[in-house]
């Protein structure tokens, strides 16, 4: 099955879901939105898990990514997804969380999981708007000695955060596009 369908799968399975909802939101990044996406609805479901995960894992091909991770909370279910999925396929990639701050006790890690200095690693986070949160484990990441291979998110809201994340040159991919209406369709850049 093609990249393409995979993500049309996890866009049916999003709206039935209810994952996509209109309404008057406010976004983590502070902006007001007529649509909210909802990623955990779907990347806490077993089949929309199953989904993410195959199709994030065929992101990662030919990256030379060896772990995959991003901001806690958004990419806390994908990761998982990766790591298992990659697991089952043989080729395994590792996880890690990226916090929102350094905990204030124990290790006072920021950054949660196996990774090592010097590993070729991807950022993913459900949905990308100004791309904060994104370049927060991006930078997390890179202080930690890894090199950024690919920047990923199910959802682009295409509101400055993608271009952004190429502008600082990142190869961004993502498997959803909105555009400001909030009509959610499948990613033009992942091809026929």
């Amino acid at each position: 099955m093609s990249l393409r369908a995979i993500a049309a799968e996890i866009l049916d399975l999003a709206r039935d879901l209810g994952a996509i909802t209109y309404g008057d939101y406010t976004l983590s990044s502070g902006q007001k939105s007529g649509y909210y996406f909802d990623g955990r609805r779907l990347t806490l479901n077993p089949r929309g898990s199953h989904l993410v995960g195959r199709a994030v894992l065929r992101m990662l091909e030919g990256s030379g990514a060896q772990a995959i991770g991003g901001p806690t909370l958004g990419a806390d279910p994908i990761v998982t997804a990766v790591a298992l999925t990659s697991h089952l396929a043989g080729d395994p990639i590792g996880a890690f969380i990226v916090r929102k701050e350094s905990k204030a006790h124990g290790t006072a890690r920021l950054i949660e999981g196996a990774l090592e200095p010097g590993s070729r690693v991807a950022i993913v986070d459900d949905s990308c708007s100004t791309g904060a949160s994104l370049f927060h484990a991006v930078d997390a990441a890179e202080a930690a000695g890894c090199e950024v291979a690919l920047v990923l998110a199910v959802l682009d809201r295409n509101q400055g955060g993608s271009d952004e994340a190429r502008r600082r040159g990142y190869r961004f991919i993502a498997l959803l596009e909105a555009n400001r209406a909030g009509e959610v369709t499948v990613a033009g850049a992942l091809g026929p």
